[in-house]
């Protein structure tokens, strides 16, 4: 199976395999970390790599075009059933480049970004590195799930302060697909309050059988913003590639104005470009087998921590290729069980400590990649807490 093909990423740079020192202290670690995966790209984005790269000319290359544009178009109609119109689209490097560009629009150093925590560590470095204020509306867990707590949202949505939520949707790390009503009643605060909100939905491609994203574009087109790019899903993320869907002109202007002027990216890479149009085009078939290899990979996990560990609770995994495994009912302390991670077993997994402080007792465990290494790291994960 395409997906059970063992790829030796070391020696090319790669920040999950070649740095994990960076984080865990010790570079003979087997990691399940950061969001990536260890699957090559579809094969026909892979062709379309190399024909373009045949060509030996690497110039300036323009993004606003009719290619991109309906190749994103067509994807929405396919997979979302959501129409967009392709005036919306904008270009940035990555989804946190564009969340950067969108929050220095909105605000003012001072103000307040809601966000959901447990949440996407990069969301509080952007937030504080920027001079804005972190707001933090805490996910309500209960028996394994989370909830959004709309009654505390709607308080911080009428503080005059706080100027943008920053959604998560599908919502890492908790891997929660958040439904049309759940959306619905977010916007119905933003409107109410004025506050507007950026929906990152990078994961948005990469579900469970049965679960339905719903774009928040397909609910809304005023006081909105989507942030988003096919490398979460077809595993390019080094090609640096992302883009945007917003509908409101004037937030748009100003955000090609400041791309292009104040930070002097009026052009993009060639490869990312090439690479998304061709995902788009033709990679349907190959994202489906993908969200089936991440159920299989997810039950075998299941399966396994609950014949060998079963205090060991598993959030209910909707989306992503991540799961978020509860060890509040272990023996070890949080540090304790890093401890014996790294030194016993000689495994990577994140500490969920990285995403709040409501993700502490956590574990975020990457299983976007082949069987093989995923059953070696579950004995792994044994050897670590015997």
């Amino acid at each position: 199976m395409f997906f059970d093909e063992e790829i030796d990423r070391r020696g090319t740079h790669c920040t999950q395999w070649d740095y994990i020192e960076d984080r865990f202290g010790q570079k003979d670690l087997l990691p399940f970390t950061i969001s990536d995966t260890d699957f090559k790209v579809p094969s026909v984005v892979e062709k379309a790599l190399i024909k373009r790269m045949q060509h030996p000319v690497y110039g300036y290359t323009r993004w606003n075009h009719t290619d991109f544009k309906q190749s994103v178009y067509l994807w929405y109609q396919k997979r979302f059933a959501t129409s967009i119109s392709e005036d919306w689209l904008v270009y940035s490097p990555s989804v946190i480049y564009s969340i950067k560009q969108l929050i220095d629009i909105l605000t003012v150093a001072g103000d307040g970004v809601i966000i959901q925590t447990p949440a996407y560590d990069a969301f509080f470095h952007l937030i504080i590195s920027n001079d804005r204020l972190l707001v933090d509306n805490p996910l309500l867990y209960q028996d394994g799930n989370y909830q959004i707590n709309l009654t505390e949202l709607a308080r911080l949505m009428a503080q005059p302060n706080n100027k943008v939520l920053l959604l998560c949707s599908p919502h890492n790390p908790t891997g929660r697909v958040w439904k049309k009503e759940e959306l619905s009643a977010i916007l119905q605060l933003a409107d109410q309050h004025g506050v507007f909100v950026i929906s990152d939905e990078i994961h948005m491609d990469i579900l469970r059988q049965g679960q339905v994203h719903v774009p928040l574009i397909q609910l809304a087109d005023q006081n909105i913003a989507v942030v988003t790019s096919g490398s979460k899903t077809f595993n390019f993320p080094g090609l640096i590639y992302s883009y945007g869907l917003i509908p409101n002109q004037n937030i748009r202007d100003k955000f090609i104005k400041q791309m292009k002027e104040a930070n002097g990216l009026s052009s993009t890479s060639i490869f990312g470009l090439t690479a998304t149009i061709a995902a788009y085009q033709e990679g349907d078939t190959w994202v489906d087998a993908l969200n089936l290899y991440l159920d299989q990979n997810i039950s075998f996990v299941k399966n396994y921590l609950q014949k060998y560990h079963s205090d060991i609770k598993i959030v209910n995994s909707q989306a992503t290729y991540l799961m978020w495994l509860d060890c509040s009912k272990l023996r070890f302390s949080m540090p304790e069980i890093q401890d014996r991670l790294i030194n016993q077993g000689k495994i990577a997994i994140m500490d969920g400590a990285v995403y709040g402080e409501s993700g502490k007792q956590f574990l975020r465990l990457n299983i976007g990649c082949p069987r093989s290494k995923l059953e070696e790291g579950m004995t792994r994960l044994t050897k670590s807490l015997q």
